[in-house]
């Protein structure tokens, strides 16, 4: 198992294309979702698709601490309701947006034994799920951030300075 180079966006055009269905679950693509497992938690993320590493398939891991999940091949089969809250993502270091999306998703894909599973998330897990859907089809957070990109460090400068006025 082995921690893999995450991509940058504005740095690789990787992330802006649209990925492959996986047809057969190889086993480099079983060592390639060990590895974005591996990866994944070593940057203290909670979600990473395959483009972010360099491959462009339909397959994302993640965990929100409620066990790992991994995805092949997923599509969004209903969403609903609203939640809105600061979204940031692996692929662009050190940067925070405010982002609108969905507080409920389910989605239909294929596990690691191929199998079909749906998973439903709320919340945080709800999140995560679309936004790791949304790199399999080329698309990255930052085109749906309302207002501005902002520094993480300057948010935590900001969070710490209100703490001490308090």
């Amino acid at each position: 198992m082995a921690v893999l180079d995450i991509r940058e966006w504005g740095k690789d055009d990787v992330l802006l294309k649209v990925c492959k269905p996986v047809k057969e679950l190889t086993p480099r693509l079983k060592t390639l979702i060990e590895d974005m497992y591996d990866t994944m938690y070593d940057a203290d993320g909670v979600g990473l698709a395959a483009p972010q590493v360099g491959v462009l398939r339909r397959i994302c891991v993640i965990d929100v601490g409620e066990g790992p999940v991994t995805l092949i091949n997923p599509e969004v089969l209903e969403t609903s309701g609203e939640q809105t809250g600061n979204e940031g993502c692996l692929s662009v270091p050190g940067k925070t947006g405010v982002v609108t999306r969905p507080n409920y998703a389910k989605v239909k894909a294929l596990n690691e034994d191929m199998e079909e599973v749906i998973v439903e998330g709320e919340g945080l897990m709800a999140r995560a799920l679309l936004h790791e859907i949304d790199h399999l089809d080329g698309h990255i957070y930052t085109e749906k951030v309302e207002g501005q990109l902002y520094d993480v460090e300057d948010l935590v400068e900001e969070i710490d300075d209100d703490d001490d006025e308090e």
